[in-house]
């Protein structure tokens, strides 16, 4: 079972999802295939080493071509995060990509409701 977040870590991860949120949108939906990414949560490890970022991605279809496009953009991202919130972080962590599909999830149990 997995330990509570600390305080610590929530508020660094509230600071790194928005940081990354920015960075993404000012990247604009083209760099992304058209598509609307929104980082929907990070969760960072007790040591603030690594975030997983949960990204939620818009339409559904995309999802494989953006998750790749993030992830060889992954050195960029970090470097670019780094700027942002160097000042207050020692360390910016290594970042982990993961696809939220807690939309989808919505999307079908509507599905099912309706019938």
């Amino acid at each position: 079972m997995e330990k509570p977040a600390s305080t610590r870590q929530l508020k660094v991860a509230r600071e790194l999802q928005k940081a990354l949120a920015e960075i993404i949108r000012a990247k604009g939906m083209a760099a992304f295939d058209g598509a609307l990414v929104t980082v929907s949560e990070v969760r960072v490890s007790p040591d603030l080493s690594v975030a997983k970022v949960f990204v939620s991605i818009f339409p559904s279809e995309k999802q494989g071509t953006v998750m790749d496009l993030l992830n060889e953009n992954l050195h960029a991202l970090r470097g670019e995060l780094g700027h942002v919130v160097g000042r207050q972080l020692r360390i910016v962590p290594e970042l982990n990509f993961l696809l939220d599909t807690s939309l989808d999830y919505a999307q079908h149990i509507e599905e099912l409701l309706k019938k």
